[in-house]
């Protein structure tokens, strides 16, 4: 009895098609504008709003496959599950699925530093430095908190922050358009072009502000018609993000040089408000990008503890109680939190984003390959979609780890350390004794009460 238990329960239909779209555009908007524009803008220059485009341009083929397996097999598992559908019981699909899996975490721990910085704003900064990480603390417990209420108020929450982020961002962007000199850019003596690589760097790190559209995968088995609305959600999301990193990437060159961009990459949205709107632009800004990110930190930590929760219950990652008491998926939720909160304290925002980008890709070309070998023909995809978005991939990270690697060596250390144990330690789990007991165990269950 407290085997079944501790068994994840989903309301299938408590999600609507407008609230799975605010979902997915609450982790987007949250990292993509407020402070991936300055790190872009340091990495290929003049370019960077253009750098957006190209991001959009391969989350466009990247999100086919996603459509198409959603349409198909909308699940809660989400990302986790497709993988399972494409490699079964093996190491690509552990592997992936927790480089998925950290890569969200890394993307709520974003969030939290990008609250922290933005808040800061009204304070005159923080130069002791502690002040961010503190903020971004409180943000993921307060999120944790929702959380664990239950998904309508997690919805009503995310629907009404997404409203008034939306709506204000269009302000930011409209006003901050027509206020401006003029909206060409212009860069002058800020020094050469950061070149192919720098520019493909940047175009990686816009991914980032996309990738929030495969948070809206892992509430499958809870939209209303998921085996449409699951896809629509995702089409819709990316859509209106396009729209609106464009107009804001256009605001923010017009009105600060990229010198003054790449000093307060940060918070920049917020630097460029003043020179358009003055101190109330400021302010009003902040509370925006305050709004954003809370509400991108609340879906994250939403859909992120239900993809390890369906791979738990897959015996796909090792799980332990810890004495805690409820579900599997509550447990998910505390483990995703801590893990966000010893990010939050220890890593800056740059290194969070390039670990963050770097499993993302990885993870994503595993997708499309999956499709192409083995779901092509159960899903009615074609062909030469994935095969472009696993090209474009390729670009986009070969080209961010070159820059990295000139930049910040230490990152990509990191990152391919932490690649190697996560498949050493996954390949011991999937052969271990304790799977195997588990696996039986499992059976056995089923079979007691079928």
């Amino acid at each position: 009895m407290a085997d079944q238990d501790r068994t994840t329960k989903y309301a299938e239909g408590s999600l609507t098609l407008a609230g799975t779209v605010m979902l997915g555009t609450g982790v987007m908007i949250g990292a993509g504008i407020f402070a991936l524009t300055g790190q872009m803008a340091e990495m290929t220059g003049a370019l960077f709003p253009l750098a957006f485009l190209a991001a959009a341009l391969i989350v466009s083929f990247s999100a086919y496959s996603y459509v198409k397996i959603s349409n198909a097999y909308p699940s809660a598992g989400g990302i986790g599950m497709y993988l399972h559908k494409a490699y079964g019981d093996r190491l690509p699909t552990a592997f992936n699925a927790l480089l998925m899996y950290f890569s969200m975490v890394i993307a709520q721990s974003f969030l939290a530093r990008t609250f922290g910085a933005y808040t800061m704003q009204l304070f005159g900064g923080d130069e002791s430095g502690r002040m961010v990480p503190i903020l971004g603390v409180v943000l993921i417990l307060t999120a944790f908190i929702i959380n664990l209420l239950g998904n309508r108020l997690i919805q009503g929450v995310a629907g009404f922050i997404g409203v008034l982020k939306i709506g204000g961002i269009l302000v930011f962007g409209l006003v901050g358009v027509w206020l401006a000199d003029s909206v060409a850019v212009d860069f002058s003596g800020a020094g050469e072009s950061a070149g192919v690589g720098g520019f493909l760097g940047a175009t990686a790190l816009g991914i980032l502000a996309f990738k929030g559209f495969t948070t809206i995968t892992n509430s499958g088995s809870e939209v209303i018609d998921p085996h449409r609305n699951v896809g629509r959600a995702i089409v819709i999301s990316i859509a209106a993000c396009i729209v609106i990193y464009t107009l804001v990437g256009f605001a923010v060159a017009s009105n600060l040089s990229l010198s003054e961009i790449v000093a307060t990459r940060d918070y920049s949205l917020a630097a460029a408000a003043r020179p358009a709107l003055g101190e109330y632009g400021v302010w009003f800004t902040v509370a925006i990008a305050m709004l954003a990110t809370a509400g991108g930190i609340l879906a994250s930590i939403f859909a992120v503890s239900r993809m390890l929760a369906m791979l738990t219950e897959m015996k796909l990652v090792p799980h332990s109680h810890f004495g805690m008491p409820g579900t599997i998926q509550k447990h998910t939720l505390v483990y995703t939190v801590v893990l966000g909160l010893l990010l939050t304290a220890f890593f800056d925002l740059s290194r969070i984003a390039a670990l963050g980008i770097i499993f993302y890709l990885i993870m994503d070309i595993a997708i499309h390959w999956g499709v192409l070998r083995y779901l092509l023909e159960d899903i009615g995809a074609r062909r030469w979609v994935p095969v472009t978005a696993i090209i474009l991939d390729l670009l986009a990270l070969g080209g961010f780890v070159i820059t990295k690697l000139a930049s910040d060596p230490f990152v990509i250390g990191v990152a391919v350390v932490t690649m190697i144990l996560l498949a050493a330690g996954e390949q011991w789990f999937l052969k271990s004794n304790a799977r195997k007991r588990a696996l039986a165990h499992q059976g056995h269950h089923h079979e007691s009460h079928s």
